[in-house]
């Protein structure tokens, strides 16, 4: 298969060996609650923001072309958001996340708890399996581990991260806001931390595969799973894993520049929304998309162990 067509992510309208439950209802955010957590934030400065590469690596994601937008200054979460601060919004809201209305959610083949019973694939994904119970507060379903707090929450869908932004006082970022913020000042670079390339060996700046994928993960990077959102070296910025750990949902509706269209999935008959910065299945071999114009596109309502969210607040 040609790194052209290779995707990392498995969407709800992906085919799999059974039916899949009809879409739930609209989530909402129920009362008042508590206020958020305080905000853990760096000020980005605004300016002139490069957006996209002059030469794309996956040219079928519409990484290309290079271009200039203007940006204001706006106060970044320095990590996604923690599994602890996402408690604090349920618990104070009473929200119920997409993945908890469906009853499943998607989990890497490797994090299955011992004595899990057979799950579902994906076809043409295998390594995606179907979890009942999978949720951000148990991310291998009822027989795992509970969520930890430093960690990414994860299997939150485009939905659940605005609504949980809203509840904040913030938003989601654009993408040309989060290129801008994930350069950290270093202008048109490949990684956040410029142009080095991470390895199997030697360099690894951040959470992604080391080894054969699927097959043999060496964790020289030390996870195999998320790392903490507050690890690795900060950018220039003071932003943490914005490449690498897990995918980010963002604002912006994912268009393939080229085309100048929204790219639909066939089977939800719904537009995509834009996720950016890759995640720890990344490896340049399978899914080279821990590069900052590196773009993908997935359902609102998807989930996965893989996908969460941060938020960025006017200044």
């Amino acid at each position: 298969m040609s790194s052209e067509t290779k995707t990392c992510c498995a969407s709800r309208g992906a085919s799999t060996p059974a039916k899949v439950a009809a879409k739930p209802a609209s989530t909402k955010v129920a009362g008042n609650g508590a206020a958020p957590l305080p905000r853990d934030c760096v000020r980005v400065p605004g300016g002139r923001a490069l957006v996209g590469t002059a030469n794309a690596i996956i040219p079928a994601d519409g990484e290309s072309p290079l271009t200039e937008r203007r940006v204001k200054p706006l106060d970044w979460e320095r990590g996604t958001v923690t599994v602890a601060a996402f408690r604090r919004f349920v618990e104070s809201t009473g929200y119920v996340t997409e993945a908890e209305r469906f009853g499943w959610s998607f989990v890497f083949y490797t994090h299955l708890p011992e004595g899990l019973p057979d799950t579902l694939g994906v076809d043409g994904l295998e390594w995606w399996r179907k979890v009942d119970g999978a949720t951000w507060a148990m991310p291998q379903g009822p027989q795992g581990d509970p969520a930890r707090d430093d960690h990414p929450a994860v299997h939150v869908s485009w939905n659940d991260a605005t609504a949980y932004a809203r509840w904040a006082g913030g938003r989601l970022p654009q993408e040309h806001e989060w290129e801008h913020a994930a350069r950290g000042g270093l202008g048109d670079v490949r990684f956040p931390w410029g142009d080095r390339e991470p390895d199997d060996d030697h360099f690894q700046p951040c959470n992604i595969w080391q080894g054969n994928f699927p097959h043999e993960n060496t964790c020289a990077d030390g996870y195999a799973s998320t790392a903490p959102v507050i690890s690795f070296e900060p950018n220039g910025y003071g932003l943490y894993n914005m490449v690498g750990n897990i995918w980010e949902w963002t604002a912006a509706p994912f268009r393939v520049r080229s085309l100048k269209k929204t790219a639909r999935n066939a089977d939800s008959g719904g537009a995509q929304r834009l996720l950016k910065g890759g995640s720890f299945l990344c490896h340049a071999s399978y899914c080279y998309r821990y590069r900052i114009a590196a773009r993908t596109g997935n359902t609102p309502d998807s989930t996965s162990s893989h996908t969460g969210f941060r938020v960025v607040y006017s200044v």
